[in-house]
Order: structure tokens, then sequence, then C-alpha cells
């Protein structure tokens, strides 16, 4: 009998990177998403191709899936879970909570000899499974589950419609092995993860250098008139900005987690040659997207620039970059509509600063996230 996954969000992650994965190694996919567009697509197409460019780059063909509107037909998610042998995540963490109850019920239909439930969020999100499973224990029991975190890395540009993923050829999924470990159940066999004992030098190494240099190459990029991100890079003024955060970072990492500075170096410049890849055109627009989670406590600028000044360095190109992405001005995205109503609300910027990056006043990076929200709120 074949084994059965479960799969939250068909977006071009989903399809793109788990799920492509899941099928490689045997597992029958399940989708499970809201939008109707993109279930009908699927169940209307057989199959569908992920297109890998770069080095060693594939086209791998995607086939024998099953795909359920989770919105209009819950019951058919909930049986699917119900059988599943694994349950994956990629929706957005904090679209997690939605998802939360319907893998509640999955579980408790679960028949009592069933092996555990491996569930996974692959969310770019610190922690993303935990909070799924927090999500979940609201809303039943949480036996006969394992929850596992792990981190993600594959860098998908935008689509231009159908099924069909181009998508790089470099990837990472590291997953925590540990509550396999403390299950007494074995790890499944998936391919393309990598298990470790610590996810967490992986999680932040990833997230504050190919997440905090995209998107600090965007909204310095979109500042500065750029369109693209290989174009912005390819200007050697916005190159510096962007090397200078993630020196910044690099000096984070390698004392927090004891990467070498050799290591972490030569992670930086593979992190540069993937985002500038003439083959996966990207917009700044597109990058630098959802402006108030990017600029969330424990996100991509934020996060690093607070530990940093609490080991008692500087963060000056951090706080540069987070007053780039506060001058992010684009209509068309919902967060950056709300971003730009808080600052026109005429609050002090003391007031505006908790509320956006959940840095309190009696955090030392406080004062410096002030003159930096001031210095917006002049022009």
């Amino acid at each position: 009998m074949s084994s059965t996954a479960v799969h939250f969000g068909a977006g071009n992650i989903g399809r793109g990177f788990v799920a492509q994965f899941l099928h490689a190694s045997g597992y029958e996919v399940v989708f499970a998403d809201v939008s109707e567009e993109l279930i009908g697509a699927l169940q209307a197409q057989p199959s569908y191709e992920v297109i890998e460019v770069g080095d060693g780059a594939r086209t791998h063909v995607v086939d024998g899936y099953r795909a359920i509107n989770s919105r209009t037909h819950e019951d058919d998610v909930v049986a699917a879970i119900a059988a599943a042998d694994v349950v994956t995540t990629a929706v957005g963490a904090r679209i997690l909570p939605f998802v939360a109850p319907v893998i509640a019920r999955g579980l408790a239909l679960r028949a009592a000899d069933a092996a555990p439930l491996v569930v996974i969020a692959c969310e770019n999100a610190i922690g993303g499974t935990d909070l799924l499973r927090d999500a979940v224990a609201q809303h039943g029991s949480l036996d006969g589950a394992v929850f596992a975190n792990c981190a993600i890395d594959r860098i998908v540009p935008e689509q231009h419609g159908g099924l069909d993923v181009t998508i790089e050829s470099f990837h990472e999924w590291v997953v925590d092995r540990r509550p396999f470990e403390a299950a007494g159940v074995p790890t499944p066999d998936i391919h393309g993860i990598t298990w470790v004992d610590d996810l967490e030098p992986f999680i932040e190494r990833k997230l504050f250098t190919v997440n905090t240099g995209h998107a600090a190459a965007a909204y310095h990029g979109i500042d500065r008139g750029w369109t693209s991100i290989r174009e912005a890079l390819a200007s050697p003024e916005l190159q510096a900005e962007v090397r200078a955060v993630l020196a910044e970072t690099k000096t984070l990492i390698v004392e927090k987690h004891g990467f070498t500075d050799e290591e972490q170096q030569a992670y930086i410049e593979k992190t540069l040659k993937r985002i500038s890849n003439p083959a996966l055109p990207d917009t700044c627009e597109r990058v630098g997207r959802s402006p108030l989670r990017k600029l969330s406590r424990h996100e991509r600028f934020i996060a690093p620039a607070a530990e940093l000044v609490e080991r008692g360095q500087t963060a000056w190109d951090l706080l540069n970059a987070v007053g780039a992405a506060l001058r992010f001005d684009v209509p068309a995205d919902a967060e950056s509509v709300e971003l730009q109503a808080l600052l026109a609300s005429g609050r002090p910027a003391a007031e505006l600063v908790p509320e956006i990056t959940g840095i309190e006043p009696s955090h030392p990076l406080f004062p410096h996230l002030v003159e930096v929200v001031e210095l917006r709120l002049s022009r």
C-alpha cells in the first residue's frame, strides 16, 4: 500500500517544492486549498511539471495526486488526514490557525493502531510547526501525531499562470529529528530532507541571510527605482548596501551558532548568486510584499538587529534596511497599505515602533528604531 501525504497549500512552494519531494518519495499527494481556481485546475489536469533552473537543473513530472477544496469539502480533507501518513503545509504562518481545526478533526478519527501522523509546517517562520501544534491543541488531542519543525530554502520567482512551476535547482529542507526520537518512532523516508538534532542554527542562518538579503535588496531596490532584484544587485551601490546588512547578520550567526567566518561568507556569496540568477527573474515589488510581517519581532530585520544590540554590537545597516521597508508603498499589497496608513495616522514614533516591530521601550534597540520611524514620518 502506498503512503499518503496531505499537503495544505497548492501554491508555487506547495506544488514546486514540498509536493514534488513527497511525490519523488513515493507518496500520493492530496492537495488541500481554499482556492477554487487552483483546486479546479489540479482536478482537471492529471500532472504538472516542476522546471528547475541553475546548476544540475532537471524537469520533474508530478502526477497521481488528488485535490480537495478545503473550504467546501472539509469533511473530505478530514477523512484524508485520518488515513494519511504525513501532513505538510505551505500556507503562510498566519494561516496555520485556520488549518489547525481540520487537522485536529482528522487526528480524532485515526485508527487506534495507526502509526503516528507526521506533521511538518513548511513555512518561512521560526518554529512554524510549534505554532501549528499549539493551534491544533486548542481544538483536540495531540495524541497520535509527531510535530517537527523545519527550515526550508528554495527560491520560487513570480510565475505566469498554469500549474507548472519554474524553480531554482538549489534546495534545503532541514527537519528536527528530536521529536521522532522522543516518540520512539523512525523518521519518514522523504527525499530531500536533512535530519538534524539542532534546527536553530540552520533556521537562523537561512532567515538572517537569504531572507534578510533578499528583502534588503527589494526594499533598497524599489526605493531607488529598480524593478528587478537582479538589476538592483547589479548596481555597485545597492549591492554594497546589501553586503553591509549581511556583514552584520554574519557577525551574529558566527558568534551565536559557531559557523566559521569562511563558512558564513561562502553562504553569503552563494545567496547573492542565487538571488541574482538571471534565469530566476524576480521583482523588488514581489519580494517586498507583506512588509508588516517582514518587520515583525522575530523576522529577518528586527530579530538579528535586536540580538546584535543585546550583544553590544551595532546594527546600523539593518536599521537602514528597516527605513527602506517603511517607505515600501505599493497599493496592490494589503500590508503595504496598512503600514502606510499607520505611518500617516499622526501617532508618534514611540507608539508606532512597538506596534510595527514588537520592540518595547525597555529594549536597547528601541531608541534607534524610534529615530528610523521619525525620519520616515518627517518625509
